[in-house]
């Protein structure tokens, strides 16, 4: 058992990091204040290569393992920075690379990994179902040669930023299916080439996150758009969900750090009744009961990327590190809040701003209320609560 990083992955840390400091917390204060899109960190980290990581060789990525795209993530958000502006580019290509067929590899994943192409938009949630995927009301038609898609989605996330849309839908009514996991099929969507069948109009949330509801109208895919077989594509969905979960994950962890670290600075040298905050255990304990948690949930992190990486079972692990990783990281992002006091609601301290983007974490992409029932059905074999 070993407890270490790699000399490649703390290479892969450092390089990482070293990139972000040319996008220092004042540029993301700025895009947090204008709404807009981080459009030059994005390219620049697509331009190293960083965002095409788990793109095998082959198509022109690096063939990485799922552990060093979640350094990657991790450390741009340790660095005071958003990775989930651009993390979906790094895992929606998952469900392609694991199930689309050998011409549809080779005809987008190349292009993925090189820039040309986003893949970022990921419609699955609906506004009526909730987490409840199976049962999105969202229609795929068969006709000759292919479907015509009707229905909505929400909660699409750079929907504005992306070229192609992985779009889940029904392709057989609930009713009709034998098990209620069958009867969904993925599409990949050109999104210019939908034109007006398909229509975003962006959510206004509290975070700066490029979050969307989509309009699906008389939508026209053919055959060569639908990911692997028909009726599959929740099995197709689940698959790539650990590595969702990994890597959102590694963004709370880094979030966690950047928030302990400055809380544990300011609490240092803030001076109040002529000593430093940071010397009365109401402020000195939370500080480190959060960097405590932050490091125990690494090491969950840690041991379901080594199971994901080596192909063995571990969607247990994958939501038990992504529960403590958000959990630690908004414990953290409270401590920083309270550290700080009136200050750590002023934007040029960016506390305010990290402490809404981690909160957010513990939602999405998945509640952390429904890992706690996933945990106690499938790992400790208790009746289905759900």
């Amino acid at each position: 058992m070993d407890f270490e990083y790699t000399d490649t992955q703390q290479e892969i840390r450092e390089a990482v990091r070293k990139l972000c400091e040319g996008f220092g917390p004042d540029y993301w204060l700025r895009c947090d204040e204008a709404g807009a899109y981080p459009e030059e960190f994005v390219q620049a980290m697509t331009d190293a290569g960083w965002l095409s990581a788990l793109i095998p060789e082959e198509f022109g990525g690096s063939g990485l393992g799922v552990m060093e795209g979640c350094i990657i993530l991790e450390e741009i958000n340790r660095s005071g920075g958003n990775g989930a502006a651009c993390h979906a580019q790094m895992y929606t290509m998952g469900s392609l690379l694991n199930h689309g067929s050998e011409a549809q590899k080779r005809r987008y994943l190349p292009r993925i990994a090189d820039g040309s192409l986003r893949l970022q938009a990921f419609g699955v949630t609906e506004p009526d179902a909730g987490s409840n995927t199976l049962k999105i009301k969202t229609f795929a038609r068969k006709v000759p040669g292919g479907y015509v898609i009707n229905g909505q989605k929400i909660w699409t996330s750079r929907y504005f930023q992306s070229h192609m849309y992985l779009l889940i839908a029904r392709t057989t009514p609930l009713e009709e299916v034998r098990k209620k996991t069958e009867g969904l099929s993925l599409f990949l969507v050109d999104i210019a080439k939908a034109g007006a069948s398909l229509k975003g109009r962006p959510i206004r949330t509290m975070m700066n996150h490029h979050t969307n509801e989509v309009f699906i109208d008389n939508l026209e895919v053919s055959d060569e758009d639908r990911i692997g077989e028909e009726g599959k594509g929740f099995h197709y969905l689940v698959d790539s969900l650990n590595s969702e979960r990994l890597l959102v994950c590694s963004e709370s962890l880094g979030d966690g750090k950047w928030f302990v670290e400055q809380a544990s600075r300011y609490a240092s040298e803030r001076q109040v009744f002529d000593r430093p905050i940071g010397q009365n255990q109401g402020i000195q304990f939370p500080i480190a009961r959060a960097h405590m948690n932050v490091q125990a949930a690494e090491l969950m992190r840690n041991r379901a990327a080594a199971l994901f990486d080596q192909g063995k079972p571990c969607g247990t692990e994958t939501s038990m590190a992504k529960y403590l990783a958000t959990e630690a990281s908004w414990e953290a992002a409270e401590a920083c809040m309270t550290t700080f006091g009136g200050y750590g609601v002023a934007s040029e301290y960016h506390v305010e701003r990290k402490w809404k983007e981690a909160r957010l974490f513990r939602t999405a992409p998945i509640s952390n209320n429904l890992i706690l029932a996933q945990v106690a059905q499938h790992a400790l074999g208790m009746p289905r609560s759900y």
